[in-house]
């Protein structure tokens, strides 16, 4: 049927080229008993189901049945090189074709690329810095602000306004006399000192009273989005409305209940602000360390991955982006998202996912059921209802994969971490909440 020939890799040390050349008469045959298969079921004005003549079969299918029949000599062949050279493909391959096949024959290449053959490198001593933070009273009150802030609300104020403060404005700018596209507003609420405005507004939005009009002038930077503002400075006015103060939440029943203590009990409560915080705390310091591992990982053996897989995962990365956009209420249609945003991104998980295989089955580091149930429970105790939650994942084995996937990588982390060069460092619980600035 084919004769197939490796031949050397091109732009790639992980690209193989298989020579295909296939027998025309073989393929004549094929292309000949597909039409035959065609005829007994093919229908045709003027003639009965299965009695449609073989030359207007041949004229109106023949193309088909010729492509198909090419197609599956090329699969047939390709596929028994592949498994003759005992190669691990990666994704799937470019047919091109052979001019030079000679008389009678149809020559192909096939271009694929293969998995890399990885040495694995030597971890020992390689810089593992773990971050350490104990959870006290001072992060605990520290989160239960955040958590009064998140539900402040705002009174109104009879008082020159100051940084916090919420205003209701009416503002209408006009460049060179003439009102402009998007300066105009009517009940505008604005926060001072937000950062919501340019800077030039911003500053008049501090001591200023309910009743207050302004007239100033703003100065748009040289790179702002609208082109006919871009570096211009154009005048507005300014009516204040009102003027409201932040009010934060008293810490009591009432915000107990809005945090989801059904009865109010202000020590539970506080009890549960301090579990949860010290559940996000070590997930924190853990995602920081195996950070570091994958790193490390990656520095000591370098691989060069498959072109095809990386594009894969930018492929479903970006339909990860747009379905996540669409679910926010995007116009995804109107927001074309390209898969090669995604490529660096790409390339580093088909690295780890490489290196991960790798070593796991080198060191005999897979997930054990014992593992996989202690994350899924502590998926579970944050829902009201724990067992419930964990018989939802044990009712499918699929729904497993997401913690056997942690257990497989804290496993690999632990196996690292014992052979790495590990130094213990303090972290601010700003920088690790990533809250520095507030």
């Amino acid at each position: 049927m084919a004769t197939t020939e490796a031949a050397g890799n091109a732009g790639s040390a992980l690209e193989r080229r298989i020579e295909v050349t296939l027998a025309m008469a073989e393929i004549d045959k094929d292309v000949d008993q597909r039409l035959r298969q065609m005829s007994r079921t093919v229908k045709m004005a003027g003639f009965r189901p299965g009695k449609v003549p073989m030359k207007m079969v041949a004229q109106h299918y023949g193309a088909q049945a010729r492509s198909e029949a090419i197609g599956a000599a090329v699969e047939r062949a390709y596929g028994e090189k592949v498994r003759e050279q005992n190669l691990r493909v990666a994704g799937y391959p470019r047919i091109e074709p052979r001019a030079e096949a000679g008389e009678g024959q149809l020559g192909f290449t096939a271009v694929v690329e293969v998995y890399p053959e990885i040495m694995l490198g030597d971890v020992t001593g390689q810089p593992i810095e773990k971050p350490t933070l104990e959870v006290t009273d001072a992060e605990v009150d520290k989160t239960l602000q955040v958590l009064r802030k998140q539900r402040m609300s705002f009174v109104a104020a009879d008082r020159a306004s100051q940084k916090d403060d919420r205003l209701v404005i009416d503002f209408l700018g006009r460049k060179n006399g003439e009102e402009f596209a998007g300066g105009k507003a009517t009940d505008y609420t604005v926060i001072v000192g937000g950062g919501m405005m340019l800077p030039d507004f911003e500053a008049q939005l501090e001591g200023v009273r309910p009743g207050d009009a302004k007239r100033f002038n703003v100065a748009f930077p040289a790179d702002y989005h609208a082109a006919e503002l871009a570096g211009a400075t154009v005048e507005f006015e300014m009516t204040v409305k009102q003027v409201e103060a932040p009010q934060l939440p008293e810490v009591d029943a009432e915000f107990a209940r809005q945090l989801g203590v059904a009865d109010g009990d202000v020590a539970k409560m506080m009890a549960e602000v301090r579990s949860n915080l010290q559940r996000e705390v070590k997930k924190r310091l853990g995602a920081r360390v195996k950070e570091q591992v994958m790193e490390a990982l990656m520095r000591v053996t370098p691989v060069e991955v498959p072109r095809a897989l990386v594009e894969m995962e930018s492929e479903q990365m970006a339909e990860t982006a747009k379905r996540d956009m669409a679910a926010r209420g995007m116009a995804v249609k109107s927001l074309p998202v390209d898969a090669s945003w995604f490529t660096d991104q790409a390339k580093r998980r088909v690295t780890l996912g490489l290196l991960l295989g790798e070593l796991v089955k080198a060191n005999d580091l897979h997930a054990k059921p014992e593992q996989v149930r202690g994350i899924v429970d502590e998926f579970a105790e944050t829902f009201e209802d724990p067992k419930e939650v964990v018989r939802w994942y044990y009712s499918q084995p699929q729904r497993l994969a997401e913690a056997e996937a942690l257990a497989l990588e804290n496993n690999v982390v632990e196996w690292v971490l014992a052979r790495a060069q590990v130094s213990e460092k303090p972290i601010a619980f700003d920088d690790l909440m990533g809250n520095s600035a507030s």
